[in-house]
Formats: structure tokens, C-alpha cells, sequence
């Protein structure tokens, strides 16, 4: 179990640091490039979405799900990825909106 949960927290990590750069892409005029990070988080989400899901299924199945600080640490950054895509996207919707004008 402690496996997936690094999982978790490496793809959330590294979705929350494509976010980021996307963002910092946007500010600098680069909008496209800052979708394609978006898009490249978004594969990220995806996968640490997979070893979230597995937890939840061993859960299901049967087996004991210890609750530990590692694993709250992981949902954690899972949730705040999660939260980041939202705002990135409408940051850089923001910023696209005034580099047009």
C-alpha cells in the first residue's frame, strides 16, 4: 500500500508543477504552450486518479484500509492538484482574454 501511496503523491506533485509552469507560460504570453501543460497535468491527474481508485477498490474488496498520515499527506496533494487545474485553466483563460485585446 505504501507504494501506491508515493504514487499518488509523485503524479499529484507533478501535475500541481505542470499547473504552475502553465501558468507562468500564460503570464508571458505563451497560451498555447500553457494548454499543453495543462494537458500534460491532466495526464498526471490521471494516473495518480488510477492509484487512488485502486485503494478504493482493495478498500471494497475486503482489505483493511489502515488510514495513515502518509496516505491524508497523498489525498492531499491529490485534492489540491485537483483544485489547481480548475484555477489554472481559468487563470489562463484570463490571461488569453486580455493579451487579445
Amino acid at each position: 500500500m505504501e507504494e501506491i501511496i508515493f504514487q499518488l503523491i509523485t503524479f499529484s506533485g507533478e501535475a500541481k508543477s505542470y499547473m504552475l509552469e502553465g501558468i507562468q507560460d500564460a503570464k508571458a504570453g505563451r497560451i498555447e504552450d500553457a494548454r499543453e501543460k495543462v494537458e500534460q497535468a491532466i495526464e498526471q491527474l490521471n494516473k495518480a486518479h488510477r492509484f487512488q481508485t485502486e485503494l478504493i477498490q482493495k478498500e471494497a474488496a475486503g482489505e483493511e484500509a489502515i488510514v495513515s498520515l502518509l496516505l491524508i499527506h497523498a489525498q492531499d496533494h491529490l485534492m489540491n492538484a485537483i483544485l489547481l487545474k480548475d484555477l489554472a485553466n481559468e487563470i489562463i483563460d484570463i490571461h488569453a482574454a486580455i493579451q487579445a485585446k
